[in-house]
């Protein structure tokens, strides 16, 4: 096993590509090109927007799926499954001449991307890592990053193109099959990454084991089964944190160019402070992964908590500067640590055993998360502005940064488990 190092830093680079790519190709892209499309289609602007409702929740709601696939199929086929998936979708995307096969392709766009991304990625990165802090920091800072290229590469494409959007979506459907197929070649096989998994576990247990007892972070030194971390108070912590990291989040920057625009914000300046949010959310993944194993990640998730809620409130009247920074640093390091200080902490509570189960029931409110932007345009239109959807989301924040910062580790009441016990099922876990 002597390959496993080097091969596993390639395979590092490699997920975090794909990362990159199907987040600058889908979330990132789609309101790039979507103007293009509604003007040849004659599409109406609310009806054509439902495709992002559609992309975010059928990425949240499908994430039971990977872990299914994982356990019976493997990592690998299960990469290229997503990848025909991803395919499938960009080609409705550039063969739709009508809403039903566009708002379809945005629909399967979001099944591949859980089927590619997060869930494989952080399943296959907690096999092969022992410190897992730093390999899962670059693995979301360069997913952040293609949140930041993604804009720039839907333009450039269909400069290239001429104004034509359809190559730019066949040409997302070709790189998602090879980006696909090197991530499926370099996965390797079961045995490989069974094999890579029990060095790792191996070296997790005994780190964990002659580790002191007030060590700065905590690693459980057994593996819980779903129903056993369900029944913790800590996993709801950490599921009402992601949702109000993609609720709070995916609202501000979708609400916020009609905000600033409503407050009366330059928009050359409105954009450029959202873009400074994203280069943030980029800022904090690279540095919670540097600090992760340094520092418990349950201070992370706090800090990104309050960081967050204090951005929300920040924006609900940014017209000065200090205002509008307040809100791109709150708001993009809150979202951009949420999500990895999570990632590490499921695995330094439940430990890796049962953890694809474990963060996928955790990503499936994402589904839900994804109604945020709805119920800020519903308030609007009721309250005659957004900054009460800010407020009130960000007192939802608050309330859990609270709970954050009081949580204590998951302690079983026995550590004792059969040893033949076979890796249960999601569902039969969480029935």
């Amino acid at each position: 096993m002597s390959t496993i190092p080097w091969r596993s830093w390639l395979l590092l680079g490699a997920l975090s590509l794909l990362l990159f790519l199907i987040t600058a190709s889908t979330f990132s892209s789609l309101g790039v090109v979507l103007p293009a499309m509604i003007k040849e289609q004659g599409w109406s602007f609310g009806t054509a927007f439902l495709g992002f409702t559609l992309l975010g929740a059928f990425c949240g709601g499908s994430s039971w799926l990977p872990a299914i696939l994982i356990r019976r199929l493997g990592v690998r086929l299960t990469i290229v499954a997503g990848s025909a998936v991803m395919v499938a979708g960009f080609a409705c995307l550039a063969s739709a001449h009508g809403l039903p096969v566009y708002l379809v392709g945005t629909a399967l766009l979001g099944v591949g991307y859980q089927m590619m991304a997060l869930i494989p990625g952080t399943h296959v990165l907690s096999m092969l890592f022992k410190k897992r802090a730093l390999p899962f920091g670059v693995y979301f800072t360069i997913g952040s990053l293609g949140g930041v290229a993604g804009p720039w590469m839907a333009l450039t494409g269909m400069a290239a193109a001429h104004g034509g959007w359809r190559p730019y979506w066949w040409a997302q459907a070709i790189a998602s099959v090879a980006v696909g197929a090197l991530c499926a070649a370099l996965v390797g096989g079961r045995a490989w990454l069974a094999a890579a998994a029990v060095e790792t576990d191996k070296a997790v247990a005994q780190e964990a084991q002659t580790a002191p007892v007030n060590a700065k972070v905590y690693r459980t030194t057994t593996d819980w089964t779903v129903k056993e971390a369900l029944a913790t108070p800590q996993f709801w912590v950490i599921l009402a944190a992601y949702f109000a990291h993609l609720l709070g989040g995916v609202t501000a920057v979708s609400l916020a160019p009609t905000h600033f625009s409503e407050l009366g914000v330059v928009s050359a300046v409105a954009v450029s402070v959202i873009s400074f949010e994203s280069l943030m959310q980029v800022v904090a993944r690279m540095g919670g992964g540097l600090l992760g194993d340094r520092v418990d990640p349950r201070w992370l998730l706090a800090g990104a908590q309050g960081m967050m809620a204090v951005g929300l409130l920040a924006l609900t009247h940014a017209t000065t500067w200090p205002l509008m920074m307040l809100f791109a640093v709150g708001v993009g390091v809150g979202f951009g640590m949420t999500v990895l200080a999570i990632s590490i902490l499921l695995l330094n509570y439940y430990g890796r055993k049962n953890n694809l189960e474990i963060f996928s029931l955790v990503c499936l409110v994402g589904a839900v998360s994804a109604l945020g932007p709805v119920i800020g345009g519903v308030m609007r239109d009721r309250l005659g502005g957004f900054a009460p959807t800010f407020q009130v989301f960000a007192a939802i924040i608050g309330v859990i940064f609270v709970a954050a910062l009081f949580m204590r580790p998951p302690r079983k009441a026995t550590h004792v488990e059969p040893v033949a016990e076979p890796v249960p099922t999601m569902l039969q876990d969480a029935a």
